[in-house]
């Protein structure tokens, strides 16, 4: 028996060409709408998303048959998961598999930002380094104290990386967690007045929405940097970019945005940044890692059991 998977994520569906035999790949990409898709193949049981890219109820309705939405990757914040409750389909993602990956791109955000190593590549292939400069002093990371704004698995793991650099580390989240042995300030706002550097590894859903507010951002001041790897929903966008336009931030460095693709004409005159395409958790091993849990998940689905990484209701 040929089971169908529709592929929701173009950039998914070479990834998926690791699907065993008798799985038959349908792509978004060979139509012009989720409607043309669905209307070709009104018998797809399974969808496979990037957990960030939203999945509207009025899309899903368009699948008479679905019974599974896998999502690539840890998020699943564009999934509309009472819709799909009510409808009885079941939600998947891919945990536990990236956070290393994703902390590594954090501190290389962190590194790069700090030591202005972006800037610095523009001034060696440019005419500034000729004509004498090199672009004055920066923090040594041994003098900054990091906080980073939740502490699950990529909280931990960010955590675990800044102490060989000399860096301190605090946090906030919004339960206790003393077996980490790290202390944890009483708000977001507290810890970004407390901090130099601070790092967004809040959770992707809605409780972490708005968490880096305009009041963050100032609390941060003129010698604070933001790190963020989250979601761009996390920070205030509009707020951020006024603080670095008007030098009231030091700098920000991201992953991650309101918009994805973001416009490049909305980042193309703001100063001090490094932004990266939403790469953090692209590594290899994570890739192969996340393919496996998805693969994992339509296997148990098609053969009616329970799935295996079902998200938290």
């Amino acid at each position: 028996m040929t089971h169908k998977v529709g592929i929701v994520t173009p950039m998914l569906a070479g990834l998926m060409r690791v699907v065993p035999s008798d799985y038959r790949i349908v792509s978004r990409a060979d139509y012009d709408s989720e409607a043309a898709m669905a209307a070709a193949h009104p018998d797809l049981r399974a969808l496979v998303v990037i957990g960030g890219q939203t999945l509207t109820p009025q899309t899903v309705e368009l699948f008479p048959q679905l019974g599974l939405i896998c999502c690539f990757g840890v998020g699943y914040d564009g999934v509309d998961l009472a819709h799909a409750a009510a409808r009885g389909i079941a939600v998947t993602n891919s945990p536990n598999v990236n956070h290393e990956d994703v902390a590594d791109h954090a501190l290389g955000l962190f590194i790069a930002l700090v030591r202005n190593i972006v800037s610095g590549h523009a001034r060696v292939t440019g005419p500034a380094w000729s004509t004498g400069e090199r672009g004055g002093m920066w923090p040594s990371l041994r003098q900054l104290k990091a906080g980073i704004v939740g502490m699950g698995a990529i909280g931990q793991a960010i955590a675990r990386r800044l102490p060989p650099f000399g860096v301190q580390v605090s946090w906030w989240g919004p339960n206790p967690k003393p077996e980490l042995g790290l202390p944890r300030a009483d708000s977001v706002l507290q810890l970004a007045r407390d901090c130099d550097v601070l790092f967004m590894a809040g959770r992707a859903d809605e409780t972490s929405r708005g968490l880096i507010s305009a009041e963050v951002i100032e609390a941060l001041g003129p010698n604070g940097y933001l790190i963020n790897t989250s979601r761009g929903f996390t920070v205030d966008e509009d707020a951020l970019i006024a603080a670095l336009k008007a030098k009231r931030l030091a700098g920000a460095a991201l992953d991650v945005f309101l918009q994805e693709p973001t416009p490049p004409a909305r980042w193309a005159d703001v100063p001090n940044t490094v932004l990266t395409p939403h790469t953090g958790g692209g590594g290899r091993g994570a890739i192969e890692a996340q393919t496996r849990l998805v693969l994992a998940n339509l296997a148990a689905f098609f053969a009616g059991e329970p799935v295996k990484t079902p998200v938290p209701r």
